[in-house]
């Protein structure tokens, strides 16, 4: 069982995203901004990060940035879970180290199979 920090700042997106990690079998930290998030990562040490892009304060790309040019936290894998898709915008959330890109929405299925990729678990029936 993996732990896995949600950050976002919409409470029905950190619910949903929420169900279908728990649904996985692991255990959900959630965070309600990108600076939050940052706090959350150097704390806990997850195993994995949901990032979304568009949040007050720190949005997910500079909280990305931060977490992997950290020391202590530049091993998590950081997944941007965003409305935002041009291109433009994953060229950039992965410049900044996000390890994958998925937009919103996006299926049960899509979400659990890279949580799994980069987990390194078995897919399951999410």
């Amino acid at each position: 069982m993996a732990r896995i920090l949600i950050v976002d700042d919409s409470p029905s997106q950190l619910m949903s995203i929420r169900r279908i990690v728990e649904k996985l079998g692991h255990d959900a930290l959630t965070a309600e901004d990108g600076a939050a998030g940052v706090e959350a990562a150097k704390r806990e040490l997850p195993d994995l990060i949901l990032m979304d892009v568009v949040m007050p304060n720190l949005n997910g790309f500079q909280a990305t940035r931060s977490i992997t040019r950290e020391a202590t936290t530049k091993h998590i894998p950081v997944i941007l879970v965003t409305t935002k898709d041009q291109d433009t915008d994953r060229v950039w959330g992965m410049r900044q180290g996000a390890r994958a890109y998925i937009t919103k929405p996006f299926s049960e299925s899509e979400l659990a199979d890279i949580i799994n990729q980069y987990l390194g678990t078995a897919p399951s029936a999410a």
